[in-house]
C-alpha cells in the first residue's frame, strides 16, 4: 500500500478519488473517460510538485520507507550474493551489510547500511544506524577485495552511525576513521552511492570512493537537520530552516564538487517505482567501473586522493 508524505496530499486525494471511480466502473459504471482525465490531472500534479521540492521536502522523501533499500539492491543487481558476518574482534552488526558477489559476470564487493522494512527488521538492523564493529567489518572486507583485486561498491543509506554510551566506549569515531581510511586506501576502484540519508561519519566512512553517485532526492550532511537546529538555535523545530541553510541536496553537492553524478528518479521519487530506479542504477554503475577499470592501482589511488583534496580547495581557495 502506497504511503503519501504530508506535501503530497493533493496528490493522495487525486489518487483516492481514482480507486473510488475504479471501484464504480469494476460494478459496470462507464466512467472511463472521467478515470481518464483525473489520472492525467493527478500524474501532472505530482510532476509538479516533485519540480520544486524544497530542501526540508526532499529530506522527507529521502526518509520515505518504501525507498529501495541495499536488499533490494542486492536482489536486483548482483547475483550469487555471499554475506559475510562478523569484525573478527567483537560482534556482527547487521545495520552494516557486506559479502561478495557478481555484478553483470563480474565479482564485486558489495557493502552498505540496511534500514529495515518491518519493524521486526528495523529493529534487527538497528534502522542502519552501525556500531564500530560495522565499520571494522567494513573495513576486513576492503582488504579483502584489495588483495583479490575485487571493486568495491557502497550503498548508503542511514541517518548516522549508532551514537549509544556502548557503541562509544568501542571506540565508534576510532572505527570510522579506519573505514574512511580503508576507502582511501582501496588500489581497486570504489564506488559509493547515497540512495536516501548520507548522514554524518556513518556515511563518510563508506562514502570516500573514486566515484559518488547520488539519487535526485538524496540527501548527504554531517549531520541531520534535526540536530543542527538543535545545535544552533537550541529548538529543534527550525529543521526545516537547517535543511535550508545546510546545502544538503544532491544539486547542491554536485555544484559543490562533492559528488561526481546525480541519478534521477522517477516521477514521485524512488519509491514509487523501485524496479526502474534500480535499473539505472545499476547502468550507472557498470558505466563507472567501466571507466575507472582502465585505470591501474597507483592512478586509482591518487585520482581519489586527489578528488578529495579538490573539494576542500574548492570550498576554501
Amino acid at each position: 500500500m502506497r504511503s503519501y508524505l504530508d506535501f503530497e496530499k493533493p496528490v493522495a486525494e487525486l489518487d483516492s478519488k481514482i480507486d473510488e471511480l475504479r471501484v464504480l466502473a469494476a460494478s459496470g459504471s462507464d466512467i472511463g473517460e472521467e478515470i481518464s482525465r483525473i489520472e492525467e490531472k493527478a500524474a501532472q500534479a505530482l510532476a509538479d510538485l516533485y519540480t520544486n521540492l524544497t530542501p526540508w521536502q526532499k529530506t522527507l522523501v529521502a526518509r520515505h520507507p518504501q525507498r529501495p533499500h541495499f536488499t533490494d539492491f542486492i536482489s536486483g543487481l548482483i547475483t550469487e550474493f555471499t554475506p559475510l558476518a562478523g569484525d573478527r574482534k567483537f560482534a556482527e552488526d547487521e545495520a552494516l551489510v557486506g559479502g561478495f558477489g557478481r555484478f553483470r559476470g563480474e565479482s564485486i564487493c558489495v557493502i552498505g547500511q540496511e534500514k529495515g522494512a518491518s519493524t521486526e527488521s528495523r529493529i534487527r538492523h538497528n534502522f542502519g544506524m552501525a556500531r564500530p564493529e560495522g565499520y571494522r567489518k567494513a573495513v576486513r572486507l576492503m582488504e579483502m577485495a584489495d588483495r583479490f583485486r575485487i571493486p568495491v561498491l557502497s550503498i548508503v543509506d542511514s541517518a548516522g552511525a549508532y551514537p549509544g554510551i556502548g557503541a562509544e566506549e568501542r571506540g565508534q569515531a576510532e572505527a570510522i576513521a579506519r573505514s574512511t581510511d580503508a576507502c582511501l586506501s582501496l588500489g581497486v576502484p570504489n564506488v559509493a552511492i547515497v540512495t536516501g540519508e548520507g548522514m554524518s561519519g556513518g556515511a563518510i566512512a563508506i562514502t570516500t570512493a573514486n566515484r559518488v553517485l547520488m539519487f535526485e532526492h538524496a540527501i548527504y550532511s554531517v549531520i541531520s537537520p534535526e540536530a543542527a537546529s538543535s545545535i544552533l538555535w537550541r529548538d529543534g523545530t527550525k529543521a526545516q530552516e537547517a535543511a535550508t541553510s545546510m546545502k544538503i541536496t544532491a544539486q547542491d553537492m554536485l555544484r559543490f564538487g562533492v559528488i561526481d553524478q546525480i541519478l534521477q528518479e522517477p516521477v514521485g521519487g524512488a519509491h514509487r517505482d523501485p524496479a526502474a530506479m534500480i535499473a539505472v542504477t545499476g547502468d550507472a554503475i557498470a558505466g563507472t567501473l567501466n571507466e575507472l577499470r582502465q585505470m591501474d592501482a597507483d592512478a586509482i589511488r591518487r585520482q581519489r586522493r586527489q578528488k578529495f583534496l579538490d573539494i576542500g580547495r574548492k570550498a576554501f581557495p
